[in-house]
């Protein structure tokens, strides 16, 4: 989906995803003191919002204009501040080594864009900082239940960690690689989403993440 198609599926009043943050990304950074936080494609800012509650300095990016006010209203509402930056996540350049923790949540696109965007993304990862990556695995399309039907922007944590072989950086720890069950309440009664979660971390001066 283009930024077109994206702002007409963010255009309604209510968010298209509930404002909580994302389960995994709560999971991961609830007990990790705030520093400074990037969230790609951060649609309509849930995990950007929860970050900046905490005292993160957050920063979101993301291509639909439409998505961006949503996240910015969400972020009034909470009464924290976000800093927020139209741009395509697949060709928009990052501070090198800025943020202490990034934050890719359900970008789902097709194998080249997708290991583009993730490259950028853990280049913007600092020292002792982390990448941390959520996305519907590739085993949701039969084993699992919602996400995208497309088996091209489905991927699981090898894909992802041969995106950032790519890198060709000695520094990067893997810290997470696994496919992990999310409970999902649907109308005929509960059933189990599949996702892809990894953490990679950049090891520090003293050889540990932060």
């Amino acid at each position: 989906m283009d930024a077109g198609a994206w702002d007409d599926r963010y255009a309604g009043e209510g968010l298209v995803w509930h404002a909580e943050p994302n389960r995994f990304v709560a999971e991961a950074l609830a007990d990790r003191a705030p520093g400074t936080a990037l969230d790609v494609a951060c649609g309509e800012g849930r995990n950007a919002a929860w970050l900046a509650e905490r005292g993160w300095a957050a920063t979101g990016v993301d291509f639909s204009p439409v998505g961006l006010a949503k996240a910015a209203r969400l972020a009034t509402e909470r009464g924290v501040a976000v800093q927020l930056i139209e741009a395509d996540v697949t060709s928009w350049t990052p501070p090198a080594v800025g943020f202490d923790v990034v934050v890719v949540a359900y970008l789902q696109l097709p194998p080249a864009q997708r290991g583009e965007a993730l490259r950028r993304a853990m280049a913007a990862v600092a020292p002792s900082g982390e990448l941390l990556v959520v996305a519907h695995d590739a085993r949701n399309l039969t084993e699992g239940v919602g996400g995208p039907q497309d088996p091209a922007v489905l991927y699981g944590p090898d894909d992802v960690l041969a995106d950032l072989d790519a890198c060709d950086a000695a520094d990067l720890r893997v810290v997470q690689a696994e496919v992990v069950e999310r409970p999902v309440v649907t109308d005929g009664g509960p059933r189990v989403a599949l996702d892809c979660l990894v953490r990679v971390r950049r090891v520090g001066p003293d050889g540990e993440g932060r």
